[in-house]
């Protein structure tokens, strides 16, 4: 219950803040709009450009406002549906080319790090939905770009172990403050103090991934000191081909 109370505050919050701004620009914009109005013909051209200079940078906040607000909601009910079980579409994928197809648009988004793929040359297929296991290593590596200094070497690779595909997501960045390490999954969950933040989130990205490795019947993991993090991914593997009877 407690957990409950304390994960609608921080959506309230997190909420809180996009909606208070939509309502700021939107009176300034109004406002702006009433002046101009009752000003009449004494309205110089230079006024007009300046009023509708101010009112296209109210409308642009308002809009990157909602967008936020709404990938904010977007992402509350992915994991309502990841927790109800009815999110996931099953099929045979290919891990490896999740993470290759993954790293490459991670390299494109970050060429200042260096990356590095270390995959077998067989598939290593599991059950499982291809969509939302590249949303967790997409998720995974993104967190590696933006927490870490340009330079830092990030390192995906995937092997069979005990029966299970193992994904790891490794860097040689700052690591993480061991004060948020225990928390790094719950919802709403940040690691700003330990990681140079370039962006900002909702604070779910790795909550949601916890959900859908969870979802698929794994577990999620990380291990972080200074010189070295790295996320662990344990999902259940099959054979590539049935065996025969």
């Amino acid at each position: 219950e407690e957990r409950m109370r304390a994960f609608v505050a921080d959506a309230s919050h997190e909420l809180r803040t996009p909606l208070a701004a939509i309502r700021g620009y939107s009176e300034l914009s109004l406002r702006a709009l009433a002046q101009a109005r009752d000003a009449g013909t004494r309205v110089t051209k230079a006024q007009l450009e300046l009023s509708a200079g101010q009112s296209q940078q109210g409308l642009e906040r308002i809009q990157a406002a909602s967008l936020r607000m709404t990938t904010l909601v977007e992402d509350l009910l992915l994991l309502a549906r990841l927790d109800e079980g009815t999110e996931l579409v099953y099929g045979a994928v290919d891990v490896t080319r999740v993470i290759v197809d993954a790293v490459a648009d991670a390299q494109a988004a970050g060429p200042e790090h260096e990356w590095i793929i270390d995959v077998p040359e067989e598939p290593v297929i599991v059950a499982g939905d291809a969509t939302r296991l590249h949303q967790v290593i997409a998720n995974l590596l993104t967190n590696a770009r933006v927490h870490t200094p340009a330079g830092v070497q990030v390192t995906a690779s995937v092997a069979i172990d005990d029966g299970h595909a193992v994904v790891r997501i490794a860097d040689d960045g700052p690591g993480i403050d061991p004060a948020v390490a225990n928390d790094l999954f719950e919802r709403f969950s940040r690691a700003d103090s330990s990681r140079a933040r370039q962006t900002g989130g909702t604070g779910l990205g790795l909550s949601i991934a916890k959900a859908i490795v969870t979802a698929h019947g794994g577990t999620i993991s990380v291990d972080s000191a200074p010189g070295s993090t790295v996320f662990t991914v344990r999902l259940p593997a099959r054979p590539a081909t049935p065996a025969a009877d």
